[in-house]
């Protein structure tokens, strides 16, 4: 199978031709490009292959990838990836196969990857028009975010409204949670669930160890290599850095 990765992160599409030899090895990677004119020129080339599948981020570095697909008259199965979900709809409405969000997990990578083959095979539009169709609109379903966490605090039990939250981190085998006002406390959820529970417009996740709110974030530094460290309040008792695969969802996340 030949595909093309159009991303505009380095980090994340190197991860993404990873995650794909580690599904198949055979798995050819024709080209990986940054951008909507890129993409143009790469395809009004004549190419020895031609790609049976594209990974297409929508947000790339001069546009979003939507434009791309009226540019060209796209027909090519596409899997979408992207860090936001708003754009859900559209992407099928692009014929799609499926939409990925960011971080890419390998297990529903390697799900869309085998409903494309069937799909292939079988050479069937209702499995586009609803299974795919169905999953799509299940992730536009309204989501409901936890408004207050019960937490322990010694033998008594205290209620913390989400608004008061700070951050969230992962220290020492354990999760805890930080008020804007207050010491960290314990609390029973892991962060992968965390990240489930609350507003992702109020929290993001910036690395394996913290979950931050808006709120809490007083200063981003860039450093060189594209590292970002986050200066929060309150303080945490070790530096803050985003992971350089988020860096550019937590750029568009800021920027919202």
């Amino acid at each position: 199978m030949n595909v093309v990765i159009i991303e505009d992160e380095p980090l994340t599409a190197q991860g993404l031709e990873l995650l794909l030899h580690e599904y198949d090895p055979q798995i050819r990677v024709l080209a990986k490009l940054p951008s909507v004119s890129k993409s143009i020129q790469w395809f009004s080339t004549p190419q020895p292959l031609q790609p049976d599948l594209i990974f297409l981020d929508i947000h790339l570095e001069d546009g979003l990838g939507f434009s791309l697909i009226q540019e060209l008259n796209l027909t090519i199965p596409i899997i979408f990836t992207t860090a936001f979900d708003q754009y859900t709809l559209r992407a099928f409405k692009a014929n799609s196969i499926d939409y990925l969000l960011k971080p890419l997990e390998f297990d529903e990578l390697a799900a869309a990857i085998d409903k494309f083959k069937l799909v292939r095979q079988t050479q069937s539009t209702a499995l586009l028009d609803t299974t795919v169709f169905a999953q799509l609109m299940k992730k536009l379903d309204p989501p409901s975010y936890r408004d207050r966490f019960m937490v322990s605090i010694g033998p008594r039990l205290k209620s913390i409204r989400t608004e008061e939250i700070a951050y969230f981190f992962f220290e020492d085998k354990a999760t805890y949670l930080t008020p804007h006002v207050g010491i960290p406390v314990s609390i029973d959820f892991s962060l992968d669930r965390l990240g489930q529970l609350v507003d992702p417009d109020q929290f993001f996740r910036v690395n394996r160890s913290f979950l931050v709110s808006t709120s809490a974030i007083k200063s981003v530094y860039a450093y060189s290599g594209s590292k970002l460290k986050v200066e929060l309040s309150p303080s945490p008792r070790q530096e803050v850095f985003v992971s350089l695969d988020r860096v550019t969802s937590f750029k568009e996340w800021m920027g919202k």
